[in-house]
Order: structure tokens, then C-alpha cells, then sequence
């Protein structure tokens, strides 16, 4: 099996890319010295900007964007696995990919991935937020295979708001992930109640690691996120946390024996069974949405 040293970065991005850059590659640099050989950073690494105009004004493409650029330098300096929980990067639509990318110790780009589900929500005390207003979805879940001396390890990607869609885990899962990622800039009011107990719940369901880098406390645009950076076990043990919102840098040991140790224990992968839902006698077919089904 294979061991590898994760590094979750908890950031505090504002509007400035050049900034966020910087503030990035000081976490990096510092995980590096702890041993760190795969790194995360949270959801919308290189900028958090509610103003939708001054957004577009600030974004370039991939291949020019400031994040990407030092993840990629970063990446091939140290011969590590950076991984940008998500940056904004413009599409040929006049929309956003908010998007992830995953870069090998040789620079190159290894995956990328596209934020499925849309924080298109209304919360108590008047905080709400229309992502779609923005953001176009992604259509593909995404898996990499992370080469290391010692063997690979299968990760499987995800942003954010994509935690609360349990089914996205169990496909990447089964399709043979034993890491699974969520950087998020979760708000503080969603996390105070469910950031913990939702990644620890993904982790145990699925046998896997989740790995969480996330942005903490007051940002430049007025939001307020949540912090607490988290790397758990398929166990649903927490083996590093950033308690609070301050930025830092956690580590933790992922052993893939872990995974198919507690795949073993519980095979609710290989158990699960299909099953119609029905009322009475009639089966009603299954969507994949509450508003579909209604």
C-alpha cells in the first residue's frame, strides 16, 4: 500500500490575485518543510470577489492565471502533487468555471475539475447566495492517480457545496478512489453546523480519506467563512485540524491500507443493492433532484 504526508493550506483570500498568490506559495513553502508531498489549498484560492463585475475585470485564462502559474512553478520546484482547491477561470460562455486543478512534480497539469453543484441557497439572517448567477457547473465527476516510490494513490475531486450530494463520493468511490477532496470556503453559519459531521460522514460511508482545505474568517467582500481545515480517515477519525479561522497548515499520514482496511470491516460498497421506491404497490421511478421528483 502507499503512504504519502497531505497538507491542508487554510487561507483568508481577498481581492487582490497578487496577494492570494503570495500567501499561497508562503503555505506551500511551509508545508514542504514539514514533509508535506501532496498539497491543498481551499476553494477559490486566488480570489473571493462578490462583485460579479469586478470578478470578470480580474479573471484570466488557465493558461495565464496567477494561481495556476504558481501552482504549476511550485509543483515542479519541490516535486510535489499541488493541488488548487479551486480558483475562477473564464469561459467562451461569459460564465465561470470554478475550478480545481491538481498539478505533478513535474509541472505539469495531471486533472482538473469543474464544481458540480451550485451554493444556490437562502440562509437565515438574510445571507444568500445565486452561484448559477455566475458559475457554470461541471458535468463530469473526476478521478486522478497520484504516483509516489512507494506506489499510486486514486483521488477522487470535489469543491465545496458538492459535500452535501452524497452520491457524487460513492461513484467516485467505487470507481476506485481512496482519497476524497472538499476545499471549500464553507460560510460560517452553514459550518458551525455541518462541516465536521458532513466530511466525517463522506469519509465513513465511503472508506475513505477526506482531505478539506478551507478558507477561514472575514473577507475583504464582507463574507465570513468557517475555517477549520480537516483531514479524516475512512474511519471517520479526524487525524488533523486547523481549530479556527486563522490561516496555517496541518499534515497528516494517508495510508491506503487504511482505506481497504476499512472497506473490509464495512463493505457497503460491494452491498449495496438496487431498489425501486414505491407506494403501495406502484414503484415510482427515482430522480436524481427534489424538484425533479416533484
Amino acid at each position: 500500500m502507499t503512504t504519502i504526508r497531505a497538507a491542508v493550506l487554510q487561507m483568508r483570500s481577498g481581492l487582490e490575485p497578487s496577494d492570494n498568490a503570495a500567501s499561497f506559495e508562503a503555505l506551500v513553502e511551509d508545508a514542504v518543510a514539514k514533509g508535506a508531498s501532496y498539497v491543498q489549498s481551499p476553494e477559490m484560492t486566488g480570489m473571493i470577489q462578490r462583485d460579479r463585475t469586478e470578478l470578470m475585470r480580474r479573471l484570466a485564462p488557465e493558461a495565464e492565471d496567477l494561481i495556476a502559474g504558481t501552482a504549476k512553478r511550485l509543483a515542479a520546484r519541490h516535486r510535489i502533487f499541488v493541488h488548487v482547491g479551486s480558483t475562477a477561470i473564464p469561459l467562451d460562455d461569459g460564465r465561470v468555471a470554478n475550478r480545481a486543478l491538481l498539478f505533478g512534480p513535474d509541472g505539469e497539469r495531471v486533472a482538473f475539475y469543474d464544481k458540480i453543484h451550485m451554493f444556490d441557497v437562502d440562509l437565515d439572517n438574510g445571507e444568500s447566495w445565486r452561484e448559477s448567477r455566475t458559475y457554470r457547473p461541471g458535468d463530469r465527476a473526476v478521478l486522478a492517480d497520484l504516483g509516489f516510490a512507494d506506489g499510486k494513490v486514486r483521488l477522487g475531486f470535489s469543491i465545496c457545496y458538492d459535500m452535501r450530494f452524497p452520491h457524487l463520493y460513492r461513484e467516485e468511490a467505487i470507481a476506485g478512489a481512496e482519497v476524497l477532496t472538499a476545499p471549500a470556503a464553507f460560510t460560517r453559519q452553514t459550518g458551525e453546523a455541518h462541516w465536521h459531521v458532513l466530511l466525517r460522514a463522506r469519509a465513513i460511508e465511503n472508506g475513505a480519506y477526506m482531505i478539506a482545505a478551507a478558507q477561514g474568517g472575514r473577507h475583504d467582500d464582507g463574507r465570513e467563512t468557517f475555517g477549520h481545515s480537516l483531514i479524516v480517515d475512512p474511519w471517520g477519525r479526524i487525524l488533523a485540524e486547523i481549530a479556527g479561522n486563522e490561516p496555517g497548515v496541518a499534515l497528516a499520514t494517508i495510508d491506503t491500507a487504511e482505506a481497504a482496511a476499512a472497506r473490509a470491516k464495512i463493505p457497503n460498497l460491494k452491498n449495496a443493492r438496487p431498489f425501486a421506491v414505491g407506494a403501495g404497490a406502484e414503484p415510482i421511478s427515482v430522480t436524481g433532484s427534489l424538484e425533479a421528483a416533484e
